[in-house]
């Protein structure tokens, strides 16, 4: 179990660092729009609308793996002080609540992709590009929070070590 909780998390610091480098696309986006709006007076259509696009798994994507790192916002007012077999408990329930989280996050996202994949579901702007790829980050993302909030939870109980 604890070999299989290490796989996951070096999935989710992968696609991490896969994910992180989006931002730089995201800025070159901009900086085209910006120069092409203000330079060349031919602002695009499609800059702005694919930065977004891009944003979403950038985002969905570095979830997981702050998950493991511990990098969320978190009121740790009684597990910072508990030692011990209470610290354990504590974890272990924070890692159940995120894994709830991630398990009804993926429940309801799934026929939402599924339904804009049925459609063909567009943005309706000027550019007009399929969404699903898009909306697809979002069940990837809570599965792989799921996944390693119980690979996290491994960890707590057996005393290893992430990878």
């Amino acid at each position: 179990m604890l070999h299989l909780s290490r796989g996951i998390t070096a999935l989710n610091r992968g696609l991490f660092a896969v994910a992180k480098w989006l931002v730089y696309a995201i800025v070159l986006l901009m900086l085209w729009e910006v120069l092409s709006r203000y330079l060349m007076a031919a602002p695009t259509s499609w800059a702005p609308e694919l930065a977004t696009l891009i944003f979403g798994p950038f985002f969905l994507l570095g979830g997981p793996y702050l998950l493991h790192l511990g990098g969320h916002v978190a009121v740790d007012i009684v597990s910072a002080k508990a030692t011990g077999g209470l610290a354990t408990v504590l974890q272990v329930i924070g890692l159940a609540l995120a894994a709830a989280f991630g398990a009804i996050l993926l429940w309801f996202s799934v026929p939402l992709v599924w339904q804009s994949f049925s459609y063909g579901e567009t943005s309706y702007s000027a550019w007009n590009p399929i969404v699903w790829p898009a909306k697809a980050f979002l069940p990837l993302a809570a599965l792989l929070l799921l996944l390693q909030a119980l690979a996290d939870a491994v960890f707590a109980v057996t005393g290893g070590e992430g990878a």
